[in-house]
């Protein structure tokens, strides 16, 4: 954490920070962009000029042109639509996959922290094992056992990515477990319950502000790996992911359906990650 801010309470370190940030002209800048293509995104069925699966094959494979400002596919339907409604499905994933990791491993690593001993050693032997555990093939069989579907996405990416957060939530509850002001409320006679409450989440706040932060870009790049490999969104519902695919395919026929998806996604995660950095700057 900055050094302008050791000196404050849990309220004044988390008001200072909204005031560096306010302050910082990259992450202002960072924040407002993916802000704005997010509304954008979310607002594709009242704002793109086609539907995501409305085909035109008389304009397949057509370049840029004042009707279709992106260009078209194979299947001659409007990139720019399609990026649109593939955007919701990217921002979706990031979302709430990390909104799941996050409740996930906070919980998980809170528990184990303040458990410790050997109840503490097996919680984390079994992050261990899942860590192991090659996350492709797990995808794979949750595909052949439920089918495919996005919420099914949610379900294999917040599966992984609560794994980190336990860890470092679970080592910064060893450490704040051993503070003063926790071996007071102890000697006060306050619950562990309201210990963790009271004391320990509170103080985790800005660690866990800054993994969600870095989290989102990680689990939206995910989520494109998968469906660039063909075991993410199902034709002919569109993501960011499917769409560097299609696009990939076509390279050298038809480059701008590769090039516009690519800019976009590529400005969209340097996006999220310098405003991660940022608040790691900020509260680390």
């Amino acid at each position: 954490m900055s050094k302008d801010l050791k000196s404050f309470g849990t309220e004044g370190r988390a008001a200072g920070a909204v005031a560096l940030l306010r302050k910082d002209a990259a992450f202002l800048s960072c924040a407002l962009f993916v802000a704005a293509v997010a509304v954008l995104c979310f607002c594709a069925p009242f704002i793109a000029p086609y539907g995501y699966d409305v085909q035109n094959l008389p304009e397949a494979v057509s370049p840029p042109s004042a009707e279709h400002w992106m260009g078209t596919d194979a299947l001659g339907r409007d990139i720019l639509s399609r990026m649109l409604y593939g955007g919701r499905i990217s921002f979706s994933v990031g979302i709430l996959a990390t909104f799941v990791s996050i409740a996930i491993g906070v919980c998980y690593g809170m528990l184990s922290g303040m458990a410790g001993g050997r109840i503490d050693a097996a919680m984390m032997r079994a992050v261990d094992v899942a860590y192991s555990f090659p996350f492709t093939i797990f995808v794979i069989l949750l595909m052949v056992a439920f089918g495919r579907s996005v919420w099914l996405i949610f379900v294999a990416i917040g599966a992984v990515e609560w794994l980190t957060m336990a860890r470092i939530v679970r080592g910064m509850t060893l450490d704040l477990k051993s503070r003063q002001f926790v071996e007071a409320s102890r000697a006060l006679g306050q619950s562990t319950a309201k210990i963790m409450l009271r004391h320990i989440l509170p103080n985790l706040t800005g660690t866990v502000l800054v993994c969600a932060a870095l989290t989102v870009p990680s689990v939206m790049l995910l989520e494109a790996f998968l469906s660039f490999l063909g075991l993410g969104v199902q034709a002919p519902l569109p993501s960011w992911g499917t769409m560097l695919k299609e696009g990939a395919e076509c390279m050298e026929d038809a480059p701008w359906m590769l090039v516009f998806p690519a800019v976009l996604f590529s400005a969209i995660l340097y996006c999220l990650n310098k405003m991660g950095e940022k608040l790691s700057e900020t509260f680390g």
